[in-house]
């Protein structure tokens, strides 16, 4: 491959048919969204699949605190230092959803000098990919209710339809409801509910699909009722798989942007980190792996949630190899944990190096840099890291871009040379009962001491392994902020017990969920939105978008 362009220095953004020049992309075949969006159809991969892939690094985190970490600045400003140290490199996101947005977290554009763009159009309304992925879950929603209203020939408890309806907007009131209201004539009244958009599980299912046929067998599979007697029902026997793959038929084509220094971004697919797996989709990571030598992405939340499942899950049925990985700390992030102890803020960031060498993974750890942190508590972190053998490395991306992030660059390249040819190692294989993969993450991930089954989940475990389901990995939703599933145990806690109250099946996504607590996939907004400071200007200029 030939080398990397000039970096952009902050002019307005490239064109995105120069943008796709420069991955050597045929700019007469993209499928351009105005001067600075375009879709990479997927027939891309077909085409290269003979070449080499480039090589696939994460960027995943210690514990956050509630105000986040920076993991997406530290993907967007590892990926431009890259560049500007000569290497052809992409970073792939997922895409931010509105809900969010307009509710209390923001964009997910980045921040600072580490940004994607066009920043306003990728957080509001995209390409059309949130409304593709909406419109294909409610279509099926409506064909079940569709089905109960003409004799519901299935069978379907109305007590059992486990699909929910979604929208990508933040709003509790449709947590619980109750639909089929006004008469026989308007449906079967029943007890329903709406998820966002991005708790989906036809959104996970379009970020693991590997081309169109995988992505009609993965819809097929998707579990949406049961019967009076307990019996599965697929979307298969509703008859909506057709109309749900042209649905969303172009949303399965990656999305080419770039970042303020003209690096090449896809940003593509956007499943919550917790109920599902938290990236972006395997179309574009195996896509961005064809065109680049280095392909920077994250996940969802720190090592114990999102770097878990994006192995376990993502990797696995993706085939996907990481050749290295950053884990994004903070000074403020270690004192919330408990401070500079081995209980405290530095015990949790070394359980996620250990976790992250358990798949034979080896970390570079990247410190996000604030105006106010204190240079002797950035020290004694990378102090630490050291004696653990790991490199720490003070990363300014936020205000100096790529430049601010090259010595974390020049770090990971060191870590990739000598670990390139390792072999991802998964800590269970699929055939071992749910119950224990479920203990071994508890116990080797999070330090618990065991888990704990209530009656619901012990019915739950029951349920799946009679319709064989027990082969398929796990997916655990707990909080982010804690090591455990209480987000009151701060640094690296032990002596505890991991809860499971619930697990749900995502049978055309490939995985079973673990409910630990209250996990909810319909937010709500806090008592000032970020959407009550969004207006437009006299002269049709947004503001409070950002």
């Amino acid at each position: 491959m030939s080398q990397a362009q000039p970096v952009n220095n902050g002019l307005p953004p490239r064109r995105i048919r120069e943008v796709a020049k420069e991955l050597q992309l045929d700019t007469e075949g993209i499928l351009p969204h105005g001067h600075f969006i375009a879709k990479i159809p997927i027939d891309e991969l077909t085409t290269r699949q003979n070449q080499p892939d480039g090589r696939l690094v994460l960027v995943t985190a210690m514990t956050p605190t509630p105000e986040g970490i920076g993991k997406t600045t530290t993907t967007i400003g590892l990926a431009d230092a890259l560049r500007q140290l000569g290497k052809r490199a992409i970073f792939c996101l997922r895409e931010p959803s509105l809900g969010p947005y307009f509710g209390i977290k923001g964009g997910g554009t980045g921040a600072g000098r580490a940004q994607v763009v066009p920043a306003e159009a990728i957080n509001l309304h995209f390409v059309g990919d949130m409304y593709a992925v909406e419109k294909a879950n409610n279509l099926l929603a409506a064909m079940v209710d569709n089905h109960l209203q003409h004799g519901n020939e299935l069978g379907i408890d109305p007590r059992q339809i486990v699909l929910r309806r979604v929208i990508d907007l933040n709003d509790r009131a449709l947590r619980d409801i109750i639909i089929g209201l006004g008469g026989v004539r308007h449906g079967v009244p029943r007890r329903d509910g709406f998820n966002i958009t991005p708790a989906s599980e036809v959104m996970a299912i379009l970020c693991l699909a590997r081309d169109y046929g995988d992505l009609g067998e993965r819809l097929a599979r998707m579990v949406v009722a049961f019967t009076y007697e307990r019996e599965l029902v697929r979307a298969s026997q509703i008859a909506a798989v057709g109309a749900m793959q042209v649905l969303l038929r172009d949303a399965i084509h990656p999305n080419l942007v770039q970042s303020l220094e003209g690096t090449p971004a896809f940003v593509h697919g956007g499943p919550f980190a917790n109920i599902a797996q938290g990236t972006n989709t395997t179309v574009a990571t195996r896509m961005a792996l064809k065109l680049a030598d280095y392909v920077v992405t994250e996940a969802g939340f720190a090592t114990d949630l999102g770097a878990e499942k994006f192995f376990h899950i993502k990797c696995r049925m993706g085939g996907l190899n990481p050749t290295g990985a950053v884990i994004v700390a903070t000074a403020k992030a270690v004192a919330y944990h408990g401070g500079f102890n081995a209980t405290g803020g530095l015990g949790n960031l070394a359980k996620h190096i250990e976790n992250l060498r358990l798949f034979g993974v080896e970390p570079v750890v990247a410190l996000n840099r604030f105006p106010d942190d204190k240079p002797e508590d950035l020290r004694r972190i990378i102090r630490h890291c050291r004696r653990l053998s790991v490199d720490a490395v003070v990363a300014e991306h936020y205000a100096r871009g790529g430049e601010g992030a090259a010595d974390l660059a020049r770090a990971l390249l060191r870590v990739v040379e000598l670990n390139y040819r390792r072999k991802l190692r998964f800590l269970y294989p699929l055939d071992l009962p749910l119950e224990r993969k479920i203990e071994t993450l508890a116990r080797n991930l999070y330090g618990a001491d065991g888990v704990d089954f209530d009656s619901g989940a012990r019915h739950d475990l029951e349920l799946l392994h009679r319709h064989g389901f027990a082969e398929l990995p796990v997916c655990i939703a707990k909080t982010p902020l804690s090591l455990s599933d209480n987000p009151a145990l701060r640094g690296r806690p032990s002596g505890f017990r991991l809860k499971v109250n619930e697990l749900r099946i995502s049978a055309g996504a490939g995985f079973i969920v673990v409910i630990c607590g209250s996990i909810v996939t319909m937010p709500g907004l806090p008592r000032v939105p970020a959407a009550a400071r969004i207006k437009v200007l006299p002269s049709g200029r947004a503001t409070g978008l950002t």
